[in-house]
């Protein structure tokens, strides 16, 4: 914990703000906008809640389509399904293990062939890694296709200068316990649009009109941040550059740990990003390994007591997305998840554990 959630919590307890608003939500709120550079924020109850609330901002309904890496954690394409809409499934770019500009460019293409132009593209940032948001960006300016950015995994992560999450037309954050900051659960929609960003924060209160009684003129959601845990999320951004430094500390260790091993690769910091290196990721190279493989890696980790975790599965492999179409011809996801391997990762590791972790890896892989 950075030190001072404590005070701000109880400040919700002194002043009784015990709800879904108060003093807390709107100075996060405040603190992420001044972070980020983005012009408003709304605190949700998950990241997933923001991306839902950013496809109905969208008109995203019944039928519609919307790209999506295949490459992702499920909350990414979940809300795709709770609108009823079609998940069009696109492959990684090895250079930036993201969504794949030429794939994406041949979905697009092929959809509008079908009569069918996508409604929207959501973009992740994989990994605290940024995504070609440059070629991406084109690409949705070219085809008239609106981007919400997935910066879940990306808080404190910039693309040229600029903050992840802050590209699109919306972006969405995400302060989940195992994320870079937490507030225990709870997300975050960001936008330069104000309009948008107030639609959401009444769609999150479940869309009570402007009435002396209660009126609902829209279907609304129960997804507002409490006051509460906003307080914890206040303190957190506090220590947000401290946390990233030890993040990128830790995948430093590793990456000069296993310099020495050509049979070890890393995930990529593309050109003009830095990112928050939320979690460390390898990939093990089997024709360099004498056939030793990530699940060997992990394994032996887990007979020691560590937990390490293989990378996403990729959604087209996935028994509930089955039939959505996708686009990928070299499979670059599918080759990455069996692959690769996330490292532990903590931003409060300490160097007798790193140096357990590396000394376990080397000898699995017979170094």
């Amino acid at each position: 914990m950075g030190g001072t959630e404590q005070t701000y919590v109880n400040q919700a307890f002194e002043q009784n703000w015990i709800a879904p608003l108060g003093p807390n939500v709107d100075g996060f709120e405040q603190d992420l906008c001044a972070f980020t550079g983005a012009g408003h924020a709304a605190a949700l109850v998950s990241g997933t809640a923001a991306i839902h609330l950013a496809l109905i901002l969208l008109g995203v309904a019944e039928g519609d389509e919307v790209l999506v890496p295949t490459f992702t954690f499920s909350a990414t394409v979940n809300p795709i399904a709770y609108q009823r809409a079609v998940p069009i499934l696109v492959d990684s770019d090895r250079r930036t293990w993201n969504l794949c500009p030429y794939h994406t460019r041949r979905a697009i293409k092929d959809r509008i062939r079908q009569g069918k132009k996508p409604k929207a593209m959501i973009v992740v940032h994989l990994y605290g890694q940024s995504a070609d948001m440059l070629a991406l960006m084109d690409l949705a300016d070219e085809f008239g296709i609106p981007v919400i950015e997935d910066a879940a995994e990306a808080l404190g992560a910039t693309y040229r200068g600029r903050a992840l999450g802050t590209f699109g037309r919306m972006g969405v954050l995400s302060f989940n316990g195992n994320k870079i900051i937490t507030t225990s659960g709870g997300g975050a929609l960001i936008s330069d649009d104000g309009a948008l960003v107030e639609k959401a924060r009444f769609l999150a209160t479940q869309a009570r009109d402007p009435a002396p009684h209660y009126q609902h003129s829209h279907i609304g959601y129960n997804y507002r941040m409490s006051n509460v845990t906003a307080g914890i999320g206040r303190g957190q951004m506090e220590v947000l550059p401290q946390r990233v430094a030890a993040r990128r500390k830790v995948f430093e260790h590793y990456r000069q740990a296993f310099a020495d091993l050509p049979m070890v690769s890393f995930s990529p910091e593309p050109e003009g990003s830095v990112g928050n290196r939320w979690l460390s990721c390898i990939v093990i190279d089997e024709d360099l390994s004498n056939g030793v493989t990530r699940e060997d890696i992990r394994l032996a980790l887990e007979a020691e007591n560590i937990e390490s975790r293989p990378l996403w599965k990729p959604m087209h492999l996935q028994p509930v997305f089955e039939g959505c179409p996708y686009y990928g011809t070299e499979h670059v996801a599918a080759d990455l998840f069996n692959r690769g391997l996330c490292l532990p990762s903590g931003s409060g590791l300490a160097a007798n554990d790193l140096k357990r972790i590396t000394e376990i890896v080397r000898k699995v892989l017979g170094a």
